[in-house]
């Protein structure tokens, strides 16, 4: 054997792509899958399947064919009873499949950490028609955000300001969300001072936790994030009982090794449960800058039992993501000089996508600095100089 595990992808996004060369630098061996061909992890990958997650029966036959000793998640929709087959067939899901079912619905999670754990949430209420919607609007009052219960990255997320604006924020959720499931979650928009990524290790010898991560976020999803982010140490702790505390009931029948990205909301000293991926997290792209092991180095140490170190330090850093603005399959990067020549400090990755589209994530620009405040307009000026060229 050339290989210590076998390792199957589902998902071969860009975390993918970046997990994928952490776990073969520690000798496992990677198959990636994903819905289209020569995805950015595929490229990096030992071999690869083109199927969509949400066919159970394509799934059960990448798995029968490949047998992997870990299955690993990288996306939200997937068909998860059939992971909770193999799990329960001997398989090891990574984190658990219990964590892959409750995260691919942001009800399920947010039931889990309101109702059973009693961790402190927005207000919120769960809406199948717009009759419904109008009814939990009014519960969590103006302004709310809306967003799918089955979605990634922000998509269907909108902002409501009042009640015309409804309709078209329940319209804008259908054509977003994933799955089969026509079903928002409405919650009261909170007025936080910052919100913040907390990297949570569950691992061979307990949990570490990474410096909290800050970001900013357009239409729901990730446009920079920085490392590390001022907290009073009274927040800082409460954020880590309360990510200890949902890791450790989602790890399930398994061991749940594994890195999870846990978001908070942070209004002076009250730390509010925002959502949680079992997984890598796009705003931890940061800590390829950061952190000597990234994140997903230590996802990779984590599910392969792996030792993970109890403290992780952080140097001041950030990233700012470079994106598409139409759709594309003839594409090429021009400015990439110009983009590291900004500062000595500046780093750039490219994906690796074969299309584009509106606010694709395309790239990413990173930086250390003396601070963050420096580091994070180094990331956004490099980013800018880099330029999509289309040819269609």
């Amino acid at each position: 054997m050339t290989h210590i595990a076998t390792i199957m992808l589902l998902g071969a996004g860009e975390l993918g792509r970046e997990f994928v060369i952490s776990s073969k630098r520690l000798g496992a061996r990677v198959i990636a899958c994903d819905a289209y061909s020569d995805a950015p992890a595929m490229q990096m990958a030992d071999e690869c399947e083109v199927f969509s997650m949400l066919d159970g029966e394509a799934l059960r036959a990448a798995v029968l064919k490949h047998r992997p000793d870990f299955i690993v998640p990288e996306i939200e929709a997937i068909r998860t009873e059939v992971l909770v087959e193999f799990e329960a067939a001997g398989f090891n899901v990574v984190p658990s499949a219990r964590a892959a079912q409750l995260t691919m619905n942001r009800d399920a999670i947010r039931d889990l950490a309101a109702e059973e754990l009693g961790l402190v949430t927005s207000r919120y209420r769960y809406a199948e028609t717009l009759e419904q919607v109008r009814e939990a609007a009014e519960y969590t009052g103006f302004p709310c955000v809306m967003k799918p219960v089955m979605s990634s990255s922000g998509k269907g997320q909108s902002k409501v300001a009042s009640g015309k604006e409804l309709q078209a924020a329940w319209a804008f959720a259908n054509q977003q969300m994933r799955g089969d499931r026509a079903r928002v979650i409405v919650e009261q928009f909170v007025d936080f001072d910052y919100e913040i990524t907390l990297l949570t290790v569950s691992h061979r010898d307990g949990i570490t936790f990474c410096p909290p991560i800050g970001h900013r976020q357009e239409r729901g999803d990730y446009q920079e994030s920085w490392q590390p982010t001022a907290m009073s140490s009274s927040a800082l702790s409460e954020a880590q009982a309360m990510a200890a505390k949902i890791v450790e009931a989602l790890q399930g029948e398994g061991n749940g090794w594994g890195l999870y990205g846990v978001e908070f909301f942070v209004k002076g000293e009250e730390v509010i449960f925002s959502e949680l991926s079992p997984r890598p997290h796009d705003t931890g792209m940061v800590t390829l800058a950061s952190q000597d092991l990234t994140e997903f180095d230590l996802h990779a140490r984590a599910i392969l039992g792996l030792p993970v170190p109890a403290e992780i330090a952080a140097r001041p850093s950030a990233s700012a993501v470079i994106l598409a603005d139409r759709d594309s399959t003839d594409i090429a990067f021009a400015g990439l000089a110009d983009a590291l020549a900004v500062d000595d400090n500046v780093d750039i990755r490219i994906f690796g996508k074969p299309a584009t589209r509106p606010y694709r994530r395309m790239g990413v620009a990173l930086s250390t600095g003396y601070d963050t405040d420096r580091a994070r307009r180094l990331a956004a000026q490099s980013a800018g100089e880099v330029r999509i060229a289309y040819g269609d």
